[in-house]
């Protein structure tokens, strides 16, 4: 019996569920559709099911982009043909035949040998003589050409951070036999700086904002000072005197 009647309320139901779509359906035929352009985008358009679709773009070639050049390197002055530094007073290397001068020249040599001649010829600039290989400026043309190259090489790996502790290292460490140099010879350090192309900077001058505590401080540290003296000088003086009684004492004692 529960059966019979769960099967009619059923059949009740699909049948009022038909007869929706048959009149949803009738009206939908009735009118011609319009699809919003919201859901479709702005460029699409559909009126009474067609669709009204936008001509294709046209993307044309774009320019190319330009590479950054930086600043030259210091051994493009280097010409290709050169022989490596230890093949020039070979004058066997001058006698062969092309090949073998291109194996031994800079055009295939690496970039550690194109550095060391490069480091040779600053060295030839400001040495005294040819034996020269300790003086400061020797010292300061090595430690030019180091910085250039950590300089070169920065500015591809921007990120190398050990590299760049190397040369803030070579940076001081010329610095400080600059600031000698020209104290002890003014002459040589203008030569060398012109020579190697160093632009000497003098250091900045020492300077703190005076904030209340720092104001405070250093009174205080006068006053400390100030005190200091005074008790030596009184030890001084009590030193003095009694020099002055033995002396006396010792005067007596002579006279007597």
């Amino acid at each position: 019996m529960f059966t019979n009647i769960a099967l009619r309320t059923v059949l009740k139901t699909s049948v009022g569920v038909l007869r929706e779509s048959g009149t949803l359906c009738s009206a939908l035929s009735a009118k011609p559709w319009r699809c919003s352009s919201a859901l479709l985008g702005p460029k699409v358009s559909c009126v009474a099911g067609s669709f009204a679709v936008p001509p294709p773009v046209r993307h044309y070639a774009r320019a190319a982009k330009k590479k950054k050049t930086g600043p030259e390197s210091q051994l493009s002055d280097l010409p290709p043909t050169m022989l490596k530094m230890d093949y020039t007073a070979v004058p066997l290397a001058q006698t062969t035949d092309d090949l073998v001068k291109r194996l031994l020249s800079l055009e295939l040599a690496s970039h550690r040998e194109k550095l060391q001649l490069k480091k040779e010829q600053l060295i030839a600039k400001v040495q005294k003589d040819e034996n020269d290989r300790s003086s400061v400026g020797v010292q300061v043309a090595i430690l030019t050409a180091r910085i250039r190259n950590y300089q070169e090489h920065l500015q591809k790996h921007h990120k190398d951070k050990a590299n760049k502790r190397r040369m803030l290292m070579a940076i001081d460490r010329r610095k400080k036999l600059l600031k000698n140099l020209r104290l002890v010879s003014y002459d040589t350090f203008e030569k060398v700086c012109e020579k190697l192309g160093i632009t000497y900077t003098f250091p900045p001058e020492y300077y703190r904002r005076a904030t209340r505590r720092w104001l405070a401080k250093k009174a205080f540290c006068i006053k400390v000072f100030k005190e200091v003296q005074k008790q030596r000088a009184e030890q001084r003086l009590k030193m003095k005197q009694s020099l002055a009684s033995t002396d006396t004492e010792a005067a007596k004692t002579r006279a007597v």
